[in-house]
């Protein structure tokens, strides 16, 4: 089922027109409004006459997230505060947050948008959602609520945490679709037994997984665990929240709302615009946002973009799943390395959990890694020999698909502290 086809499986030459349509009255309007934007415009040599199609978007200028904490609070807001219906933030690691706006036709926008996505994750009007997003401040939790109300489904304002209650209205109401961060997905099914649960005691079907990068693998391993169909769905406040992109049932690629959101991909060190297919960092226009619009907006997500008709039969161009953030990155002695491609190797070799704790460090002027990774349950080893033998298996393992040596430590199962929001997968102690 498609929620809107109109837009979904529009043709190329008519969603260009329709996009330069809009980036000419954004243009207008942010230079008119914002007097960040029109200082970064004439810096450029740039007027809004300039923007004649969405050909042109490569005129403008970029805009980063230091960019919207340098004009905390409301410095970039283009539409007055009576206008203004709610107000979200994201707390970063560092720094003051990050705040975005919305006007009545944004949340009607971002409501449309989320039911295309949860509409593309095979939810219907028959669905009960139980929303483990976290609501507040965080765009998760109401964003997902009001798009599952818009298709008309009956919705749980669980929130993140309390895993107990979690489990038990999950049971006791029968919710159908889970809506959470992939990793606390993974530590509900973990809890089952432990709170005396078990899948038959559940009506699962579907899961709508995001906030944090996951695999493909990771994605597997939920479906296998929870007995679903597991999907990803992408956003960023500061674009709009969840609901920017999202895969369907062939999961070949994330279908971006480009109606909405006009996609980019640029360079890492040149920013200049790469063609489908190459990898780079995703870029963002907020084509119809009216409260904080954005100019190019680098998420510093790594991807690339497929502009091919997916087998589902919509036209939307796909994003690939995230890889990690060009930001995130790691790079150990040389070597760029994402926390994904760790929880891709441990997946693969399926011989452990899928909870696991990276810790970088510096002796001797060379960095080190270690692996701190959670023995399953079901498989545990008998004796010490055992687990040395499994551990240098692992470490083989990441070595030959990293390119990199990793001690590797098994811990007991649960030892590694659980995240209720995005999970913490890396804690680098180098001095850099």
């Amino acid at each position: 089922m498609i929620w809107n086809e109109q837009i979904e499986c529009m043709s190329s030459n008519e969603m260009r027109k329709l996009q330069s349509e809009r980036l000419i009255e954004l243009v207008n309007r942010v230079y008119q409004n914002v007097e960040f934007y029109r200082i970064k415009m004439d810096e450029k040599g740039v007027k809004p006459s300039d923007i004649r199609s969405i050909d042109d978007i490569s005129k403008l200028p970029f805009t980063n997230k230091t960019d919207l904490r340098d004009n905390y609070p409301f410095g970039l807001f283009a539409a007055p505060m009576k206008e203004i219906v709610r107000i979200h933030a994201s707390s970063g690691t560092t720094g003051k947050p990050t705040t975005v706006g919305y006007t009545k036709k944004d949340i009607e926008n971002w409501q449309e948008a989320l039911a295309r996505c949860l509409t593309m994750s095979g939810v219907s009007s028959e669905d009960i959602v139980q929303v483990s997003f976290g609501y507040g401040l965080f765009t998760g939790g109401l964003g997902i609520h009001f798009g599952a109300e818009n298709v008309g489904c009956t919705v749980i304002p669980i929130s993140a945490g309390n895993t107990r209650r979690q489990l038990q209205l999950m049971s006791d109401f029968g919710s159908t679709v889970l809506a959470c961060t992939p990793s606390y997905a993974l530590h509900l099914a973990d809890a089952l037994a432990e709170y005396g649960y078990s899948l038959s005691d559940m009506k699962l079907k579907t899961g709508v997984f995001g906030a944090e990068p996951f695999s493909e693998n990771m994605r597997l391993e939920l479906e296998k665990k929870w007995g679903i169909k597991a999907f990803d769905i992408y956003g960023l406040s500061e674009i709009m929240g969840p609901g920017v992109a999202n895969d369907c049932e062939f999961h070949d690629g994330l279908h971006i709302h480009e109606d909405l959101f006009f996609p980019e991909v640029v360079d890492p060190k040149t920013k200049e615009p790469l063609p489908d297919g190459r990898q780079g960092e995703l870029v963002f226009t907020t084509l119809t946002k009216e409260g904080i619009p954005l100019l190019r907006y680098n998420t510093h997500d790594l991807t690339t973009l497929n502009r091919e008709k997916c087998e589902c039969g919509r036209t939307l161009v796909r994003m690939k799943k995230i890889t990690g953030r060009s930001d995130d990155m790691l790079i150990i002695r040389g070597v760029n390395l994402f926390p994904s491609q760790i929880e891709q190797v441990l997946l693969e070799m399926g011989e452990t959990s899928a909870h696991y704790m990276l810790y970088v460090d510096r002796e001797n002027n060379l960095d080190i890694l270690e692996l701190k990774v959670e023995l399953d349950e079901s498989k545990m080893v008998d004796t010490i020999k055992d687990l040395m033998s499994l551990s240098r298996k692992i470490e083989h393992s990441l070595h030959s698909a990293l390119g990199l040596s990793v001690k590797v430590t098994l811990v007991e199962p649960k030892s590694i502290p659980r995240s209720e929001g995005k999970a913490v997968r890396v804690i680098d102690n180098r001095k850099i």
